[in-house]
């Protein structure tokens, strides 16, 4: 598959990106993710291993969209959660009474 990370074009297959990250020991993840193996990465170290560019050169959304398109499974940065919905006191004491409550939205 052909696609553009930083500019560049590059000619990635699944079988390609699978041989280049055998061996390598992943990063914390901090931010976005993918999946390769059995093992999860940061976006930005897949990046630079299968591009050899500078993290710097490149965005992590570059190469999420063409880790997808590869059919990896790609990750949100793991702090994004859903925002949490305040509960009205209604609610919270029916949940505290083990009780559902109608919403009030």
């Amino acid at each position: 598959m052909r696609c553009v990370i930083a500019r560049y074009p590059f000619d990635l297959t699944k079988a390609g990106v699978l041989e280049s990250m055998k061996g390598i020991t992943p990063e914390p993840v901090t931010g976005e993710s993918v999946t390769i193996g059995r093992r999860r990465y940061p976006v930005k170290q897949v990046g630079q291993i299968i591009t050899r560019q500078d993290r710097r050169d490149f965005t992590s959304g570059e190469v999420v969209r063409a880790m997808a398109r590869l059919g990896f499974t790609c990750h949100d940065h793991p702090e994004a959660a859903p925002p949490v919905r305040d509960l009205s006191p209604l609610e919270t004491a029916s949940e505290l009474l083990g009780g559902q409550a109608a919403r009030q939205d």
